[in-house]
């Protein structure tokens, strides 16, 4: 429930394999309308054709975060779908708490990066509507992340150190990028 999140614990991002279900109102305007790309078409920033990459499966997590719960003390999850980074990692922390989430901590997919560039789309956007390559995110005391992220590579999870959660400055501000 997240009441156990304090001020500098850890996020740790665990890696999407896509899109992810998510945001395909945006990818369909991009794409469809403004690129007028077929779904056969070969995108050479992505190395295979559209439609290849828009019917990744979705990354289940159950197995991945029962693993961690069993031992390790995970104290907030985020699933990030629709609403991507910024509206479901705000739901779990408490209201007088931001998230600083530090840019160029994990690998993009190319995907988010030739849509974000074809369609003209902010940072803010993309982390509005996108995963941006973070399926799941766990809330950890900072003495935990090295151990989780150790324990999700071992899962063959790509696992990032992606950020932590600080004291909320300005009213409203509840993800700060940077």
């Amino acid at each position: 429930d997240g009441t156990a999140i304090r001020h500098g614990h850890r996020l740790i991002g665990i890696g999407s394999s896509g899109l992810h279900s998510n945001g395909y109102s945006l990818v369909r305007k991009i794409c469809f309308d403004h690129l007028k790309l077929k779904l056969d078409a070969y995108v050479p920033e992505l190395g295979k054709a559209l439609g290849e990459e828009l019917i990744l499966p979705t990354r289940i997590y159950a197995d991945t975060v029962q693993g961690l719960l069993r031992d390790l003390p995970i104290h907030g999850l985020a699933h990030i779908t629709g609403g991507g980074i910024v509206d479901n990692i705000v739901r779990i922390i408490p209201q007088a708490f931001s998230v600083l989430i530090r840019k160029g901590s994990w690998r993009i997919p190319p995907i988010f990066a030739f849509l974000q560039q074809a369609g003209n789309v902010s940072d803010l956007e993309m982390l509005r509507t996108f995963n941006n390559g973070i399926g799941m995110i766990a809330v950890v005391p900072e003495s935990a992340a090295p151990e989780v992220i150790e324990r999700l590579t071992a899962m063959n999870e790509p696992a990032f150190l992606i950020g932590e959660i600080i004291e909320r400055r300005v009213a409203g501000e509840r993800l700060v990028w940077g």
